[in-house]
């Protein structure tokens, strides 16, 4: 049993194929399955059900899989703590963010991080908020930007800003030529909001719940940007955070809240036992 072989294992468990998994590792389909086969058969289990339609992971197969995922990701983590001792600032470093924040944050903070860290191999990883979490604490993430509070005894957070949220409505609506407005306002309206997952939708909840406003229950969008379209169309108001407002934009309109205005925190989050400190350093000084 060697490293290439748990590769091999977690490829087919992923892809559920044996051809697709070889393409994959690179290899030729034949010498794939006959190493899965020897594992399997030094183990003394059945990893895969193998038919001519389909490859299933057995209940033991799922046990397995599991545990030669920790390994290589051990074996990644031995690596990168190797590569850090030698150069702090080069390496694999993977930054997560979650999808109403990574499109408009990714684009301007990337070339940063390259100018600042040119050695660093930046990989960015675009989820919800509950998949960042499970993959940071599970090390498959070094970082990850997220709305705060986040409460974790196995975490670091660093507050970096606030995200003020602006009502966004078509040109028509009655509120449209309102240079500000009140949260007040919005009673009895029913606001469009993004499906479940995001935490975007549970913060735009939150404001809903204090001043009486409903959400629109024959539609959830799965992103920002179907939320501005919807808007545009007239299909009703949205709250929308100012890092995705598009400048010179027409077809809508963003109207700020009078102070106390709603708004999201984001934050660096990061393992307390994380062997990448000057990197987060470096990146904590770019906000």
């Amino acid at each position: 049993m060697n490293l290439r072989d748990l590769q091999y294992l977690i490829a087919v468990a992923d892809l559920r194929n044996f051809s697709q998994a070889a393409d994959h590792c690179c290899v030729s389909q034949p010498t794939l399955s006959n190493q899965i086969r020897k594992l399997e058969e030094t183990l003394g289990v059945v990893v895969f059900e193998r038919s001519n339609k389909r490859v299933m992971v057995t209940e033991t197969g799922e046990q397995i899989i599991a545990i030669a995922r920790k390994i290589l990701r051990e074996v990644d983590a031995m690596r990168d703590v190797a590569q850090s001792a030698q150069d702090p600032l080069a390496g694999k470093f993977r930054l997560g963010a979650f999808p109403t924040l990574s499109t408009y944050i990714f684009p301007t903070l990337v070339p940063k991080i390259t100018a600042v860290l040119p050695q660093l191999k930046l990989v960015l990883v675009e989820e919800k908020t509950q998949g960042l979490l499970e993959r940071l604490k599970r090390g498959d993430l070094d970082a990850a930007l997220l709305a705060l509070p986040v409460q974790d005894d196995q975490l670091t957070v660093k507050a970096l800003f606030d995200d003020e949220f602006l009502l966004a409505v078509p040109p028509q609506h009655a509120l449209a030529r309102k240079k500000q407005v009140e949260q007040a306002d919005l009673a009895g309206s029913r606001l469009l909001l993004l499906e479940e997952g995001h935490c975007l939708r549970d913060q735009a909840l939150e404001v809903c719940h204090r001043v009486g406003v409903e959400e629109e229950q024959d539609f959830r969008a799965t992103s920002l940007e179907t939320l501005r379209q919807m808007v545009k169309a007239g299909t009703g108001i949205t709250f929308m955070p100012r890092i995705a407002i598009q400048p010179d934009e027409t077809g809508i309109r963003y109207i700020p809240f009078h102070a106390p205005a709603p708004y999201r925190t984001i934050g660096l989050v990061w393992r307390k036992t994380s062997a990448r400190a000057a990197v987060i350093d470096k990146l904590l000084g770019m906000f």
